[in-house]
């Protein structure tokens, strides 16, 4: 007796799971969109939180900032575990070569006198800055309403980790492989004149008890860090005799452009929320006034030191320049709000 095998296709009789098919049909979606859409609980909660009991779990009141479907937002790079672990590890490895080729070649040691004072006193220290916005991304995470932000937070607060951790390692590769550098960029955040603003700054914003402000703040905070520390510092490191740090800089600029896709797509999703878009604007437009003029102080100070350091640098007036750049989304977005 002979059998033959054949090869049979079972068409599925949907294409998706239900709560994706209730809101976008019975179609072919991505692995995103089945992994975020509607995951966020909602109901049947065994208990409410015991610091707070006129909130439920999950809560949407734990933030003034609203949404009247919270998946009206979604991450524009469309991350979840499996893609967010890809790019992350490949992030990682690059600077892990890069940083091989500085230490194999003494390469962050062999920089000016200057640069080394700047990497000592400023950029080194920042891996105390990263640590505070890593707790600030865990609030985010547990408080925001919403699957879509939710993550959003989540794999930003693993980002500050990271982000800690190659600072770390730069100042490792630039005290010849000892842990000295690390200790005094301890003391230098917790005594440096220079950073007290910004370390000030970053405790005042840890303890808010809106986590979508918290966020807000310490991103205004960043639109300033950033720029200088990392993408302007690199064009003049270039200039300067520093390649090696703009080797390392590269990285650091390379996130932030990352981190600028879901932040600024969930302040315009607040925006233009079609309910609650006029009182979103109104606390968009308070965030503004009120933490604004305070990140630039804070990163003001940094810029003065660098200058101390790098005097062509001329970093202040960059700084200005970044600040009002940065300004004008948020002031377009929140219209007279902001004025």
């Amino acid at each position: 007796m002979q059998y033959e095998l054949r090869h049979q296709v079972i068409p599925a009789k949907r294409q998706t799971y239900q709560n994706v098919i209730d809101r976008l049909g019975d179609q072919p979606v991505s692995r995103y969109l089945e992994g975020t859409l509607d995951v966020q609980p909602r109901e049947n909660f065994h208990y409410r939180p015991t610091w707070m009991s006129n909130r439920e779990l999950y809560d949407e009141r734990f933030s003034a900032l609203r949404l009247t479907d919270s998946y009206r937002f979604t991450d524009p790079r469309q991350y979840y575990y499996t893609t967010y672990v890809a790019a992350r590890a490949g992030l990682h490895d690059d600077f892990t070569k890069t940083l091989g080729y500085l230490e194999e070649r003494d390469l962050l040691a062999r920089i000016p006198a200057g640069w080394q004072a700047v990497l000592s006193s400023v950029v080194v220290p920042l891996r105390h800055y990263e640590s505070g916005a890593q707790l600030v991304s865990v609030a985010g995470a547990r408080f925001a309403y919403g699957t879509s932000v939710e993550q959003c937070c989540s794999f930003a607060a693993f980002d500050r980790i990271g982000n800690a951790q190659m600072l770390s390692r730069v100042g490792i590769a630039l005290g010849g492989g000892t842990r000295d550098r690390l200790e005094a960029a301890k003391r230098m955040w917790v005594d440096g004149a220079h950073l007290q603003p910004l370390r000030r700054l970053v405790e005042e914003i840890m303890v808010l008890d809106d986590w979508a402000v918290s966020l807000l703040a310490i991103d205004l905070v960043d639109s300033l860090v950033y720029p200088l520390v990392y993408r302007g510092l690199d064009e003049h490191a270039l200039l300067g005799g520093a390649v090696a740090y703009s080797l390392v800089a590269q990285h650091f600029s390379a996130w932030f452009e990352d981190q600028r896709k879901w932040i600024d797509a969930l302040v315009a999703t607040w925006a233009t929320d079609p309910e609650a878009g006029l009182a979103n604007r109104e606390v968009l437009g308070h965030v503004l006034e009120t933490w604004a003029g305070r990140a630039y102080a804070a990163v003001a100070a940094l810029a003065a030191a660098v200058d101390s350091h790098l005097p062509g640098a001329e970093t202040g007036t960059e700084l200005a320049a970044t600040a009002e750049s940065r300004r004008s989304p948020w002031a377009s977005l929140i219209g007279g709000a902001a004025s």
